[in-house]
Parts: structure tokens; C-alpha cells; sequence
């Protein structure tokens, strides 16, 4: 509630000037942000006059600064009603900034929360948007008690990634593996023509516990609570939170997956190896499958882009961590959403929010800010590499939820990414993974 709000950011903040935070937006913070204009701007060019009335958002990605003001112009040519754009970026506390803004009475219209974290900040003082069109649109809205509160902007998936070239050339059709058999068919078949194929490994499996437990232990792990469920089915989740307990039938079948990973990966970097060089070495052509999610296609086309060019600017794909029959969800969803202040200008920001959702916004959201969009109308895709697969599984409703996000704070750095480290070097087998795992989970919820 807003008195348990203050209190908080009183605690945060006592020993600082909250003047510092407060005021108009700026000084440090890139993107330059301005407190938002007053009455009576007038728009722009031509389009409709100005209606008076004006919105601010706090964006957190600084990439897309210059598209989200682009978009700005666009909605004030048409509405008549300024948008002001205040970017944040390049390490910026922005919940602290957002917290400092409240104190001053001066916060944004619409802002940006990266998860139930940063939800919880604003318990009670966001605008309920269940009835808003663009819900219906999307499986991929924020909810909580209090109804749907996030707003969607961009997607990410985890799923198993593949080179579809190195499929094709090895006679393998990814939609052919929808269970642990047909895996480890695929798996054996492209072993057996490895040289051929160019290939160091079947899969980039890596299982380091330092800096990857986030990868083995939040992401590959995800795949046990959501893979196959619907998004709103939380039994797994549930379960885990309730005293650390693991559904006996579906773990083994997990373990016996992460099995496979270990026997087919690089051995020489299974537990040793960094995310740069699982990256490299998947854009290379050196692995046929990885295990990461849509985002390395940034790094593909970006800091890779020599390397993947070299290789031949390969197809890609993602099918689903089908360690039961028939599983046939990846897991998709929004790195951060917009939130709307309820004490702010609500109609106007909602009005914004929908429009964004339309043909002309989607197309400067997907084809120039690279976004993957939530939105199931959206006929636009991105050159991203795992766009398309993206936006296919989304339009078919084959999408499971990231549960994972509600798993007890530090489970996977503190618990769990060793022990998947110990199985990939060898030094437990299954059976004593999944006892280890067992009872490394219950000692991590007991706490």
C-alpha cells in the first residue's frame, strides 16, 4: 500500500538529498529526460491539434530511445497528446530513480518494472488494465491479486536452440523430436556425422556453476516447472514453493534429459566453459543445438556477426525441452513491462499503451527497435534470428509461463548450479542427481 511505499523509500533514502532524485529528469541519466511539458503544447507538423494533455513514460532500454520517441511523434501527429520519452540506462537504479520521483511527487505516467520485485514496490498504486483491448491480444500481460498491471512490449523464449542448416544436412526434422526417444535418436544420428557436419558437438551444453548457474539452474530448470503447461497452470511452481518439493516422475524424466546434454556436449567445456564462448562457438556452426535462450541472437548479430556470417548466417530454430512425450511449449516471455501510475493520467496513458498495439506502432516496435512482439495480430517480424519460430509459437498458443521467476531468491546461484556442474563432470550419476537435487532444494527452502 502507498503508506508501506513511503516508509520503504524513507528507510532507502534518508541520508540523501531526495531533491537529487526528484525535479525533472536528467542531468546524469542518458536519454536526457525532461519533467513532462506543460498544458497546451501544441503538436508538430500536421495531424490533429493539440488536445492539451500530455503523458510521460520512463523507459529502460536506452537502445530503443530514438524509436519510442519516433513513436512519441507519431501518436501526438495523430492524438494530439505529447508524449514525453525519459530513457534510463547504462547501470541507472531506475526503481530507485522511480522511488526518489514518488517522494517528489513527480512520477511518470507509465514506467517500467522488470519483475515481482519491482511490482511489490508500487503495491497498490498501479492502474487494474484487465479491461483494456490489447489483453486479450497477448499471453504474455502481468498479473497479480489486483488484476493485470504490466504491459507487454517485447518477447523472449526459452526453448532448445538449433542450427537448421546442420539439421538438414544431417536428415534430422526438428518437429520429428517430441519426446526424450526421438532426442536422443536425433542426438545419435547427427553424433554419427559429426566430422562431416563440421561439427565440435551435438549440443552446447555448458554446465560451469560460477557464472552459468543462472543458464542450468534458472533457465534449463524452468523447462521442469512450465514445459507442456498451460501458462497459467503453476503446479510445479507451487509445489517447489511449498516446502521444496519435486514431482518424483517428472524430475527423473528431466534428469534423464540433462543425461543426454552431458554425454553430447563439449566435453572440453562442459563445466569450464563462458557464455561468450558457447555463444561463438553456436553462431561458428560448431554446435547443432544450444542451450540458451532467444537472446543470443543479439550477440549472433552482433559481436558474432563475423563469425555467423563465416558460418554461413545459418537458419535458426527452437523446439521445445521435450523430456516428456508430447511437451510441445517453449516458454516465452516479457523481460520488463510498462506499468501505469494510478494517480497519473490514466486515460490518456492507457489510450497510448492500446495504440502501440496497432499495425503502424508494431511496425517501428518490431522492424526498427528489433523487438519480438507479444501480440498475436502483429503480422511484422524481426531479423532477429529466433524471431520468426518466435512469433510462430505465439500465434499458435504453443507458449508455456516463466514460473522460475517466483523460485526462492539465490535457489538456483546458491543450490542447484553446482549440482548440475557435479552431474556434467562426472561425478555423480543420475540417481544421485536427483537425490542430490532433492535434497539441496529442501535444505534451500527450509531456510
Amino acid at each position: 500500500m502507498k503508506r508501506k511505499l513511503v516508509a520503504a523509500i524513507m528507510a532507502c533514502l534518508m541520508a540523501s538529498s531526495l531533491v537529487a532524485c526528484g525535479g525533472a529528469a536528467g542531468g546524469d541519466n542518458a536519454g536526457g529526460g525532461t519533467e513532462a511539458p506543460a498544458s497546451g503544447t501544441e503538436s508538430s507538423g500536421g495531424g490533429a491539434a493539440s488536445t492539451g494533455s500530455s503523458i510521460r513514460l520512463v523507459n529502460g532500454k536506452i537502445e530503443v530511445d530514438a524509436q519510442l520517441k519516433k513513436l512519441a511523434e507519431m501518436y501526438e501527429k495523430e492524438s494530439g497528446v505529447h508524449v514525453e520519452i525519459e530513457s534510463m540506462g547504462g547501470g541507472v537504479d531506475i526503481q530507485g530513480e522511480l522511488k526518489g520521483y514518488y517522494q517528489s511527487d513527480n512520477m511518470p505516467d507509465i514506467f517500467v518494472c522488470g519483475g515481482a520485485t519491482d511490482f511489490a514496490n508500487w503495491d497498490g498504486l498501479l492502474q487494474d488494465m484487465s479491461d483494456q483491448a490489447w489483453v486479450s491480444d497477448t499471453d504474455a500481460a502481468y498479473k497479480d491479486d489486483s488484476g493485470v498491471i504490466g504491459f507487454p512490449y517485447t518477447t523472449e523464449a526459452v526453448g532448445l536452440a538449433y542450427n537448421a542448416d546442420i539439421l538438414e544436412k544431417a536428415g534430422v526434422d526438428p518437429k520429428s523430436i517430441t519426446g526424450p526417444e526421438s532426442m536422443q535418436k536425433a542426438f545419435e544420428t547427427i553424433d554419427s556425422k559429426k566430422d562431416e557436419l563440421g561439427l565440435t558437438a551435438v549440443i552446447g551444453y555448458y554446465a560451469e556453476p560460477v557464472n552459468l548457474y543462472w543458464s542450468t539452474g534458472n533457465h534449463l530448470f524452468a523447462n521442469y516447472l512450465d514445459s507442456g503447461l498451460a501458462r497459467d497452470d503453476s503446479t510445479y511452481i507451487d509445489m517447489l514453493n511449498d516446502g521444496g518439493k519435486l514431482d518424483d516422475a517428472r524430475f527423473a524424466d528431466f534428469a534423464s534429459m540433462v543425461e543426454l546434454f552431458n554425454k553430447y556436449a563439449d566435453q572440453a567445456l562442459l563445466v569450464s566453459g563462458t557464455y561468450d564462448q558457447q555463444i561463438l562457438n553456436f553462431a561458428s556452426g560448431k554446435y547443432a543445438f544450444v542451450t540458451q535462450g532467444s537472446w543470443i541472437g543479439a550477440t549472433m548479430t552482433g559481436d558474432d556477426a563475423d563469425a555467423y556470417k563465416e558460418a554461413g548466417s545459418f537458419k535458426c530454430g527452437m523446439i521445445p525441452y521435450a523430456f516428456e512425450e508430447g511437451i510441445d511449449t517453449i516458454l516465452t516471455n516479457s523481460p520488463s513491462w510498462w506499468a501505469v501510475y494510478k494517480d497519473g493520467n490514466v486515460a490518456d496513458a492507457e489510450a497510448f499503451l492500446q495504440w502501440l498495439t496497432t499495425d503502424p506502432a508494431q511496425e517501428v516496435l518490431v522492424m526498427e527497435a528489433g523487438f519480438i512482439s507479444p501480440y498475436k495480430s502483429c503480422s511484422y517480424v524481426a531479423s532477429d534470428p529466433f524471431a520468426q519460430t518466435i512469433s510462430d509459437y505465439t500465434a499458435e498458443g504453443k507458449t508455456s509461463a516463466w514460473h522460475w521467476l517466483s523460485m526462492k531468491e539465490g535457489y538456483a546461484q546458491n543450490y542447484t548450479g553446482q549440482v548440475f556442474a557435479d552431474f556434467a563432470a562426472g561425478s555423480m550419476d543420475k540417481d544421485a542427481f536427483i537425490s542430490t537435487f532433492k535434497q539441496v532444494t529442501e535444505s534451500a527452502y527450509a531456510n
